[in-house]
């Protein structure tokens, strides 16, 4: 085992411990005898899913963050509109966004075959999250389990949560601060950015004729004007480097002015602002990124989860029992 990785596992470990004595539902072995299996079952279904959709993995884990930003994690963000439920896949940071609710249903379906009525889909998400990074040549760590599902979703929750790629730095580091983290946990979680793609609507008024986003680059910012000269809903890669994988390259380009979303950039190019040094430091060193990361993965998963007799376990996602 690499370094790198051996640190992302000791700082998952001490993660693991320290939660242990403060928020003690949540543990790495919480399905240990009831469905020892549930994180290789996740895996192979990612894993046989990347043959035809490699954008999968970098849209798991952003259900996983934008599920966990709004009253928790508690798989809120999976659930359809009802009589009693507004749906949060509607709202306007997820509606025609987030994607990959499909394979978190096969994912289910799996788990349900071996383990009935055992793993929250909560959990499925936060699993999920963790196979996709390791998958696509990131770090893995011991996931914190035994969260449990919600009976609700909250629509407003989180159109005023989640993040929007439009906001300033101290509006986007307000949100995370409101969720108990902070600003390495910021640049750390901006750097799930390092795959995965963005629609031109999320960025095109950085490309503004008149008036073009004066911290983007001359060549990059022609290759988006011709890549976005058509629909609001062209794709385009995260990170042009290495669109796929999971690497520290994100950072070297917003140290060359190649974020995408404006949000990215501020991250480095806001001046005064602490989030600099911290680029830096991901930038040139990729297994410092990846403790970092994983330590700010398990402090988000960890963010108000349901336990204990709290909320259900869901048999399907999509609905509560």
């Amino acid at each position: 085992m690499s370094s790198q990785f051996s640190m992302a596992a000791m700082a998952a470990l001490f993660l693991a411990l320290m939660f242990a004595g403060t928020d003690a539902q949540l543990s790495a072995t919480f399905y240990s005898s009831t469905c020892p299996n549930v994180s290789t079952i996740v895996r192979n279904v990612i894993q046989q899913e990347l043959r035809s959709d490699v954008r999968i993995a970098a849209s798991l884990i952003r259900l996983h963050f934008h599920d966990c930003f709004v009253d928790g994690c508690d798989g809120s963000i999976l659930l359809d509109d009802s009589d009693t439920i507004q749906s949060e896949k509607t709202a306007r940071p997820n509606d025609d966004s987030v994607r990959g609710f499909p394979v978190v249903d096969d994912i289910k379906t799996a788990v349900e075959n071996v383990c009935p009525g055992v793993v929250s889909c909560a959990d499925i998400l936060a699993i999920a999250a963790e196979a996709s990074v390791s998958l696509s040549g990131g770090p893995s760590w011991d996931v914190l389990l035994g969260r449990r599902d919600s009976r609700t979703a909250n629509r407003q929750g989180a159109n005023d949560s989640l993040p929007s790629p439009f906001e300033s730095l101290d509006r986007i580091t307000t949100k995370f601060s409101n969720v108990g983290l902070d600003t390495t946990d910021l640049v750390a979680l901006s750097g799930a950015h390092t795959f995965g793609r963005a629609q031109c609507r999320t960025f095109r008024q950085r490309l503004n004729t008149s008036n073009p986003d004066p911290n983007l680059d001359a060549d990059y910012l022609e290759t988006l004007r011709q890549t976005c000269g058509g629909a609001d809903n062209t794709l385009t890669d995260m990170d042009p480097s290495s669109p796929d994988d999971f690497d520290n390259n994100y950072f070297t380009n917003l140290q060359n002015n190649r974020g995408l979303l404006q949000t990215d950039q501020d991250l480095f190019s806001t001046p005064g602002a602490n989030t600099v040094a911290i680029v830096n430091r991901f930038a040139s060193s990729q297994s410092d990124f990846f403790d970092s990361f994983v330590q700010s993965m398990i402090k988000m998963g960890n963010i108000s989860p349901l336990t204990g007799s709290s909320g259900e376990i869901r048999s399907d996602c999509k609905r509560v029992n």
